[in-house]
């Protein structure tokens, strides 16, 4: 019989408390990095979670889901479907805790990322993005044996990442804003902070899908690939109550970002990681800011190629 999945169930999405975050963030602290945060030079504050063991701050959330679990469900494995941070943030989680993993990929994803995954122990699945969107939409974790924690609708995944806000708000007492984050735990303890989503012009998914009230249909043209991840309705209420607003950020300024965070800031971040520091320029002055750099996984060639053409 297949374990059930960690993640909601349709239609029965809700809110995340700040206890269910305070609880998830006590579970996965012991396990996690805390991050630095260091000043950017236009005095944005930067939160560096691209230092975490897989560059992303998804194993927070992975190892607060996966430690939720009854000994014996996560004795029997581990799956989880994703472009590649989650996996290797799965993949970690597993190995750490002794417990076998799959995730599953798009065969598009960057071979860092796989090869990540696979370093870790895990076994990746890679599908073309349509059979992988197939399986989602059909819930294909269904009958496997793993217990499938979802890479971003999982509550006690989405609390888990709320340590994040905890943290934040003890590093930076008077937060006013935050770039790309940690909505739960922020705007569970502290309402008046603004959140500001961002994503690029290439994938501008959330903000369309609001702005229609549910699913649209669009093809990523980004470099931020661990930012293309389709439309799930259970997120639709979370992003229209927490998030105050949304920048996009051309693809463009992205590329510049990467090599701004490199050669400015001295931190390697893929485009997903650059995307909250890209977009800061378009805030006006106001309280202070954070940008999380969350994404550390970008190809060596890529990296090269942004710099000299620098």
């Amino acid at each position: 019989q297949a374990a059930p999945a960690a993640a909601p169930e349709r239609g029965k999405e809700r809110m995340i408390t700040l206890e269910q975050v305070r609880a998830a963030a006590g579970r996965a602290t012991p396990y996690i990095r805390r991050t630095p945060v260091v000043p950017a030079p236009d005095g944005t504050i930067l939160k560096l979670e691209a230092l975490q063991a897989t560059g992303a701050y998804k194993v927070r959330g992975f190892f607060a889901a996966a430690l939720a679990l009854p000994p014996e469900r996560r004795a029997k494995g581990l799956l989880t479907v994703s472009s590649g941070n989650a996996a290797q943030a799965c993949a970690y989680v597993a190995n750490q805790l002794g417990v076998p993993c799959r995730t599953v990929m798009l065969d598009s994803a960057p071979q860092l990322k796989i090869d990540g995954v696979r370093r870790l122990g895990a076994r990746p699945v890679l599908l073309p993005r349509e059979q992988l969107l197939h399986w989602m939409a059909t819930a294909g974790w269904e009958g496997e044996p793993e217990t499938f924690i979802h890479p971003f609708a999982s509550e006690e995944l989405i609390a888990g990442h709320g340590s994040l806000g905890l943290e934040l708000l003890e590093q930076v007492p008077d937060l006013g804003r935050v770039l790309a984050g940690a909505a739960s735990a922020l705007k569970g303890a502290r309402p008046e902070i603004e959140i500001i989503g961002v994503q690029s012009e290439g994938y501008p998914l959330w903000p369309r899908a609001l702005a229609a009230g549910g699913p649209v249909s669009l093809a990523p043209a980004t470099i931020a690939d661990g930012t293309t991840a389709p439309f799930d309705a259970s997120m639709l209420p979370r992003m229209r109550d927490l998030v105050d607003r949304w920048l996009l950020v051309p693809e463009e300024r992205l590329r510049a970002a990467i090599v701004e965070l490199a050669t400015r800031v001295k931190i390697v971040a893929e485009g997903a990681g650059a995307l909250a520091y890209a977009a800061r320029e378009q805030l006006p002055p106001g309280p202070p800011t954070v940008a999380i750099v969350s994404g550390g996984n970008i190809a060596p060639s890529l990296l090269a190629e942004l710099l000299a053409g620098a």
